[in-house]
């Protein structure tokens, strides 16, 4: 018992945070969003708490999606395989990544309280690939769910690609092999290139640790496409600022789900139609929506992400194809529209 409560004492606390010089969106303790707030106050949350209109979601939802993962890549070609939530296979020739995995029954503490899963993950932990890369974007526990992120250590011994302050944190938890990236910094992996790009949101695990680390989205630059996943943020000019500074990718992989109400979550997390607003600001290739129907975290109902995108996709007149919602499991084969082939000093 004693164990068990200093493990879920250490996870609230979220690791000693970062410590260094000051920038444009780090006062010397904690981190910012400039010209935006980064996560509501505690007055705010007991109002939504108070003044909340849950829609009803299932209990559980089985897909009968059977995954069919590519057993060989040409050179110019990357999938994506839509596991849950946040949660995406990425591979490429070069590399095999994974975002934000989470494979609990609950991301929370403790394994016996918080939102339940609404469906299993759309691959199984056992059938993964070998992987190569886990990318996380910040330090929320749907986004950094340590069961997982120990499984994944123990079973690949990948590189964890992660924003400032969050490698103490890891690596006080027994995961190595950790590289902790700023705004903008970049590292090499197999010849591929990993970005830590700026997103509007915050940080926080329970005690004390609001905004000690940074949080962000990853551009991945592979011989096979330009792929960009947003993690969590709100909608911003920051998307039209990444299509200036890296291009437009081949895919981009953006959250749709988590956005009501609108007065509370507007500032951290997309709605369906700002999602394809960043769509268009990036000028991706194609999108693939995520962050919906699995965890019951907001207000909104288990199927209105996919109604919302939907309707946004009329009103902005983009096809269907160019922003897809996949099922758990799915599989979207993409295609670099420019061939170049990635080269670098590898970390491995």
């Amino acid at each position: 018992m004693g164990a068990a409560f200093s493990s879920v004492r250490e996870s609230l606390h979220g690791g000693p945070g970062y410590r260094g010089p000051s920038s444009d969106h780090f006062d010397g303790r904690r981190f910012f969003n400039p010209g935006s707030g980064a996560g509501k106050s505690w007055p705010d949350v007991l109002r939504w708490w108070g003044t909340r209109t849950r829609k009803p979601w299932p209990r559980w939802r089985d897909w009968h999606v059977e995954p069919h993962l590519p057993a060989a890549l040409g050179p110019a070609e990357s999938a994506i395989t839509f596991i849950n939530h946040a949660t995406l296979l990425i591979q490429s020739p070069q590399l095999t990544a994974i975002t934000d995995p989470v494979f609990s029954e609950r991301p929370s503490p403790v394994s016996f309280i918080g939102p339940r899963r609404a469906h299993a993950p759309g691959v199984p932990f056992e059938r993964l690939p070998r992987i190569d890369l886990v990318f996380v974007s910040h330090n929320h526990y749907d986004h950094l769910d340590l069961p997982t992120l120990r499984r994944l250590a123990l079973r690949h011994a990948p590189v964890f690609v992660t924003g400032l302050g969050n490698g103490a944190f890891l690596r006080e938890q027994g995961i190595a092999g950790v590289v902790e990236l700023d705004w903008w910094q970049q590292t090499l992996l197999r010849g591929a290139r990993i970005c830590f790009t700026p997103a509007q949101h915050w940080s926080d695990r329970g005690w004390h640790s609001r905004n000690r680390t940074l949080w962000g989205g990853m551009w991945l630059s592979t011989a096979g496409c330009e792929l960009f996943y947003s993690g969590d943020s709100g909608y911003s000019p920051l998307f039209a600022r990444m299509r200036a500074q890296l291009g437009a990718p081949d895919v981009a992989l953006l959250p749709i789900g988590c956005y009501e109400p609108r007065w509370f979550m507007c500032e951290q997390h997309m709605n369906p139609e700002e999602a394809v607003r960043a769509h268009l600001d990036l000028e991706a290739g194609m999108s693939i929506g995520c962050h919906y129907g699995c965890f019951r975290l907001t207000d909104e109902g288990i199927d209105d992400p996919l109604i919302d995108l939907a309707a946004a996709r009329r009103k902005l007149a983009v096809p269907t194809e160019a922003f897809h919602a996949p099922r758990p499991g799915e599989t979207r084969c993409v295609h670099a529209r420019t061939y170049s082939s990635a080269a670098g000093e590898s970390l491995r």
